[in-house]
């Protein structure tokens, strides 16, 4: 009896570590501070204005997929169960339809783009501004 007794507190023990440091590493975003300037190496850049608007130029959304330039409206959404993300509703340019896109929030600092949610990120941009 002791021995599974010592057995459940050493799994709840590293079940509630685990806890702790998944909570640690999803740190809260602040969506009054994501407006800003966002580029990758490649020279992709997404600007988020306090206003709600944004502009993206040489963006790349999807694996394989050419860059375009695009506009239309964002807004922040923090669905509590999966990733944070800045919704961008597109109403102008080169992806050939209107409708949105997720544009996933890392941190603070650094958004990308999955085609897919579960699968690679197809580009990552870092705030300059």
């Amino acid at each position: 009896m002791t021995g599974k007794r010592t057995s459940e507190r050493w799994l709840f023990a590293m079940l509630a570590a685990s806890a702790v440091v998944v909570s640690a590493c999803s740190g809260a975003v602040d969506p009054e501070k994501l407006p800003g300037v966002y580029r990758n190496a490649d020279g992709g850049q997404i600007e988020l204005s306090a206003d709600g608007t944004f502009s993206a130029t040489g963006v790349t959304t999807g694996e394989g997929a050419d860059p375009v330039d695009f506009s239309g409206s964002w807004d922040y959404e923090d669905p509590g169960t999966s990733s944070d993300f800045v919704y961008l509703g597109v109403e102008d340019g080169g992806l050939g339809k209107i409708g949105g896109i997720q544009l996933y929030v890392d941190d603070q600092d650094t958004l990308h783009f999955r085609s897919d949610p579960d699968g690679p990120v197809t580009q990552e941009l870092n705030k300059t501004s």
